[in-house]
């Protein structure tokens, strides 16, 4: 993600970390370079005049544009349903640290100083492993190191052959609710409410596995792909006759809009990966450690990341 003041003035043509123009620089290049050349030959290939008038280019224009828009739209409704699901995990990890070291009867306090022994503590450490592990399944990564000291050595090792180690981690927590029911160490209707706890936390993750599963239609995708493509360079020939040497400006203009639309909903539409204008799921998922470790008096608590170069992972 991308966190920086909006520049305003001449600085708004300068910036360019952040900027869309990075993944498009090749495409744009080779756009403005066949304006030139036909604004320089005024429309002659191989000797042989190209005419075309702007009413196909109007024609195909506003449609292309219309297309474009419901796209972006639709990698937009991706992105923010993903940063509202990752708030509603935020949300329920502190609801749930909050109910096992309330809710749930110890011998004192539950402090980090008890260690993985201690049902509660245990459970709010797996709670953290939980949000680390999400990210990892959500960006294909697979760092069992992450996990050291947030979960007992006989579970850590078991969870290295699961497929799906949120899940897994879930019915960790199972267990240790029953096993917490059946000592008689927390009521049943407050059982429940953990239980509850553990279900949204579970919805959540599934929710964010079926978009990081389900992309926009390929099919629809490459329509606007090889649409955009064909408009931009086929305009210099629409418009070379009408404005002449201001072809190679105009083009330049269209053609950045329009794939950097294009490019834009591209990188949006997958939300959980490692893009700039990704989802920082390393931040998010820092803290949630943090609030966590807080909450068990835990001296071993990280700073929260920082963006580098304007951008935060």
């Amino acid at each position: 993600m991308i966190l920086r003041d909006r520049p305003s003035g001449l600085r708004l043509f300068l910036v360019l970390r952040g900027s869309i123009l990075a993944r498009i620089r090749l495409t744009l290049l080779v756009n403005l370079l066949i304006a030139t050349l036909v604004t320089w030959s005024h429309g002659d290939l191989f000797q042989l005049k190209i005419t075309l008038t702007t009413i196909p280019f109007t024609l195909m224009g506003l449609p292309l544009a219309i297309f474009l828009g419901f796209r972006n739209n639709a990698a937009y409704d991706r992105y923010w349903e993903g940063r509202k699901l990752w708030g509603e995990l935020v949300h329920k990890s502190r609801s749930f640290s909050r109910q096992c070291l309330s809710l749930i009867e110890g011998p004192g306090p539950a402090t980090a100083s008890l260690g993985l022994g201690d049902v509660r503590v245990r459970m709010v450490y797996r709670a953290i492993a939980f949000a680390h592990a999400l990210r990892q399944q959500l960006r294909d990564i697979r760092r069992p190191e992450e996990f050291k000291g947030l979960l007992q050595e006989q579970e850590w090792r078991l969870a290295g052959k699961y497929s799906n180690l949120p899940d897994f981690l879930m019915q960790q927590m199972g267990q240790d609710l029953r096993l917490c029911l059946r000592e008689k160490r927390i009521e049943d209707c407050l059982g429940g409410s953990i239980d509850a706890t553990l279900s949204a936390m579970t919805a959540a993750a599934a929710s964010c596995e079926r978009i990081r599963s389900t992309p926009i239609p390929f099919s629809y995708t490459l329509l606007l792909h090889r649409t955009a493509y064909m408009y931009c360079f086929l305009l210099p020939f629409g418009l070379v006759d009408s404005i002449g040497f201001m072809t190679p400006f105009v083009v330049g203009i269209v053609a950045y809009t329009f794939f950097g639309l294009d490019a834009l909903g591209d990188e949006i539409e997958e939300p959980f990966g490692l893009d700039a204008n990704d989802l920082p799921l390393d931040a998010i998922c820092r803290g949630i450690e943090i609030n966590l470790r807080e909450a068990l008096d835990d001296s071993r608590i990280p700073p929260p990341l920082q963006a580098v170069g304007y951008c935060l992972t």
